[in-house]
């Protein structure tokens, strides 16, 4: 999902190069209002409907240009030392947006009426990472996703295999697929980001509930709360492809679309790759079961667009109404639609059926951040996991591997962590 950053050419990125071409320079145009998008993926649906807003406010004489920088997070960390700060933000609700926040540049959105339409778990996440969690809409939520266990139904069916909802019953549904032969999962870990959604979906299940404020002040450290969590994740290693540290994100979702495997452990991001191989797979997704206790067992879903505007802007009527026009339902839908996303506002829906069963749990509230989320700025769990990993497939026993694994989390979280 997210690539390692170019730094080298940073400070010399506060005027940036949109995917469209266009030049994104804050105050080059009296007559224009910046929108600053972190995501390369959803640029097209932003593009369309910032043009539909556009057109819909010709008359007022002022545009919303659309900016889609490469290594947005860095350029916005860059542009935010130098006071220079997008009339629009479009970002993720992780520890960048916290950095945003906790200097003071945002803008009070609580009294705005579209807030009324936000759910409510998705809202008390973005208070979740900001700083001192200060319960004030300096965002809104605008998109969600969520981290699971995707599945190809038709094999499940084969085998007349069920949805577990317990830890005992997702280890007894990987042993029926063994004894018929079958491989339980496929893994992408050559590229590492995809070490990170089988650890957000477990975390949050099974970590004490004030891990991430006690560990932020030192009080606590992953070696002493995580063992279960790491342990798990070893096991399910050893249920996938012999190559798992070979094999990467677009070989293994054309090799789970093909049936070499009856799981995958990723977002909901990965289906649109996985049924671009294989139109009429039929998938579904569920909770991964970490616990034994079935009502600990979340939906991992966080926040994955966010929109906010700066305190300061110069076209605070043309902010407003923006930001009014994307929070509408028939708006939201359209973004929903075409990214195969999650919505917060209440009464739209991702109707499609590939994600029925982590939609119901979402409906329910159900439902948990991703721990990377409240991780420090700069601590690359990405590359944690994969030596983890990497140790398991060259053969070092478990026992010393999770005991080093553990022991990794705790020293490069210190190296971090600013607190």
């Amino acid at each position: 999902m997210k690539k390692k950053a170019f730094v080298a050419l940073v400070s010399a990125m506060i005027c940036t190069v949109s995917v469209f071409g266009m030049t994104g320079c804050k105050g080059s145009n009296s007559n224009e209002v910046e929108f600053f998008s972190s995501k390369s993926e959803n640029a097209q649906i932003m593009k369309k409907l910032v043009d539909q807003f556009n057109k819909e406010h010709a008359k007022e004489g002022v545009k919303v240009v659309l900016n889609t920088p490469a290594d947005a997070g860095t350029v916005l960390k860059t542009r935010l030392t130098k006071n220079d700060i997008p009339d629009i933000i479009a970002y993720g609700g992780d520890q960048t947006y916290t950095e945003l926040e906790s200097a003071g540049v945002l803008k009070d959105l609580s009294q705005e009426s579209y807030m009324n339409s936000v759910s409510d778990q998705y809202m008390q996440m973005v208070y979740d990472v900001q700083k001192d969690r200060e319960k004030t809409a300096y965002a809104v939520p605008y998109a969600t996703n969520a981290s699971g266990v995707i599945y190809n139904v038709d094999k499940f069916k084969e085998l007349g295999l069920k949805i577990p909802k317990t830890w005992d019953e997702f280890e007894e549904v990987i042993r029926r697929i063994e004894d018929a032969g079958g491989q339980p999962f496929e893994y992408a870990f050559k590229d590492d980001w995809t070490l990170l959604p089988p650890w957000n979906s477990m975390a949050p299940d099974l970590a004490p509930e004030t891990f991430y404020d006690e560990r932020l002040a030192g009080k606590t450290t992953f070696e002493s709360t995580h063992k279960e969590i790491a342990d798990k994740y070893l096991e399910l290693l050893k249920h996938g492809q012999k190559d798992i540290m070979g094999t990467g994100y677009d070989d293994a979702n054309k090799a789970f679309a093909n049936g070499d495997a009856y799981m995958l452990i990723n977002g909901n991001w990965a289906i649109s790759e996985i049924k671009k191989n294989n139109p009429d797979i039929h998938l579904d997704m569920f909770a991964l079961p970490a616990s034994n206790d079935e009502s600990k067992n979340y939906v991992t879903s966080g926040v994955d667009v966010l929109l906010c505007a700066s305190a300061k802007t110069k076209h605070p009527k043309i902010v407003k109404e923006f930001l009014e026009f994307m929070m509408k339902p028939e708006n939201n839908q359209k973004y929903i639609d075409d990214q195969f996303a999650f919505s917060p506002i209440n009464g739209v829906e991702q109707k499609d059926e590939t994600v029925a069963s982590a939609q119901k749990d979402i409906e329910k509230g159900k439902v948990a951040n991703f721990p990377d989320h409240y991780y420090p700025s700069g601590y690359d769990l990405a590359s944690i996991l994969s030596e983890y990993a990497m140790n398991y497939s060259t053969g070092m026993k478990d026992e010393e591997n999770t005991k080093e694994f553990l022991k990794n989390l705790d020293t490069q979280y210190d190296a971090v962590n600013n607190k």
